[in-house]
């Protein structure tokens, strides 16, 4: 079940593989993103080391977390994936220049995950293109409703 998706994602870049990750929550961070308090759409994921990171994203503390903790909303969080995955990442980003992106924050088996995509960056003139032809569908299936 999704969370919260980066549309933005798909606009800006063409996604050639997702992975799925874990992501290490504090208590107050879980609540607040069952209760849906969570933006993807500035977040980016980088790679440190041998580790794998997401940056940006923006997690709303809930008004009745503990008074005892003082939530930052955009701390760096640390993903979770197999060594050979993160191995894969880092060459694939450093030799081939591809992008990792937060795609989407959904549950599985009630954990919360992150897909994560391999992506390369879309130029201008692509970014027209792939607009072009999603109103050329739409504009066909209006056809089509319209005939019958």
């Amino acid at each position: 079940m999704s969370i919260v998706q980066n549309k933005k994602a798909f606009h800006d870049y063409f996604v050639e593989q997702r992975l799925e990750a874990g992501i290490v929550l504090e208590g107050w961070e879980v609540k607040a993103v069952r209760a849906g308090r969570v933006q993807l759409k500035e977040a980016y994921v980088v790679v440190h080391g041998a580790e794998i990171f997401l940056l940006g994203c923006h997690i709303s503390p809930l008004p009745t977390a503990s008074t005892h903790v003082t939530p930052d909303p955009t701390r760096t969080r640390k993903l979770l994936l197999q060594a050979a995955e993160i191995n894969k990442l880092i060459g694939a980003v450093e030799r081939a220049g591809y992008t990792l992106v937060p795609i989407d924050l959904h549950y599985t088996r009630g954990r919360i995950k992150l897909e994560i995509g391999l992506a390369k960056g879309k130029k201008q003139h692509d970014k027209r293109a792939s607009e072009k032809d999603r109103e050329w569908k739409r504009e066909q299936q209006r056809l089509l409703r319209h005939k019958t």
